[in-house]
């Protein structure tokens, strides 16, 4: 994989530690990883996953924003209430990092899918 100048200073301090270095970047760029949940715990993990690179990071959940969940839910703002969890997430991981993949799923994760 060949990063461009752009990336190459995005990820520089990933890139600069001894454990992670540009191989370590790079098996993170090719990485998937599935977030169960838009909410407290699920959304600041989304955004740090996007902001590291994970290349392609898919999003679960069936809910909407609403205002009680600003205050615990970083990913999501006052213009996002009434509106889809997972695509507000989407939203704001894009804007992190727009090289990631972000696949926004509005479901209920269960055994069946």
């Amino acid at each position: 994989m060949n990063f461009t100048t752009e990336q190459l200073n995005r990820y520089s301090r990933h890139i600069l530690l001894q454990d992670v270095g540009v191989e370590g970047q790079v098996k993170l760029c090719r990485a998937r990883v599935l977030v169960v949940g838009a909410g407290g715990l699920g959304s600041p993990a989304a955004l740090y996953l996007a902001a590291a690179g994970v290349g392609t990071i898919g999003i679960v959940d069936n809910d909407q924003v609403d205002i009680s969940n600003l205050q615990r839910q970083i990913v999501h703002g006052t213009k996002d209430i009434g509106r889809s969890k997972v695509e507000s997430a989407a939203e704001a991981m894009r804007a992190i990092n727009p090289d990631v993949e972000v696949r926004p799923l509005a479901t209920m994760l269960c055994a069946d899918n």
